[in-house]
């Protein structure tokens, strides 16, 4: 575990060399770099101060327990190998629906087509269109003769 008197030394270390880096950027490349330099070396010292560091500690030390977890154990690889299967999978049987829906749709309207009908499905009905086709004005001049002869009659 993490034992917090054997972290002061090293963070204080770390911030002290990167206070030290700071000023040679600070000479050499100027006073942005300098002030970027700092900002870095301050950060172990902010860690530490804060508890951030067991925090990080932790999840650093959780990641690479599930990394070689991962890595390390066959029945993972087995699981990742029928992932795999599974993919591969789909998207084979996605490829054979698309070139079912393409032959489908080549044929002529008046063909019918040869679907084979398999145990689990029936064979597919073309549907009707959506939209009601328009009425030519004659039908429109009718329904406007019904419409006034059920006003005059006190129904519509």
């Amino acid at each position: 575990m993490l034992n917090p008197t054997l972290w002061l030394p090293l963070c204080a270390g770390l911030t002290l060399l990167g206070l030290v880096l700071s000023f040679l950027a600070f000479r050499r490349r100027g006073a942005a770099s300098g002030i970027r330099v700092a900002a870095w070396a301050l950060l172990p010292a902010a860690a530490y101060l804060t508890g951030a560091l067991q925090m990080l500690w932790t999840v650093g030390t959780t990641i690479v327990g599930f990394v070689t977890g991962l890595v390390f154990n066959p029945f993972v690889w087995a699981g990742v190998a029928v992932a795999g299967l599974s993919v591969v999978l789909f998207v084979a049987s996605g490829v054979m629906r698309g070139r079912k829906l393409a032959s489908f749709r080549r044929k002529t309207p008046g063909e019918a087509p040869e679907v084979k009908p398999s145990a689990n499905k029936t064979v597919p009905k073309p549907q009707q269109p959506a939209v009601a086709p328009k009425q030519s004005p004659k039908a429109e001049d009718d329904f406007a003769d019904i419409e006034a002869l059920l006003k005059k009659r006190g129904i519509s």
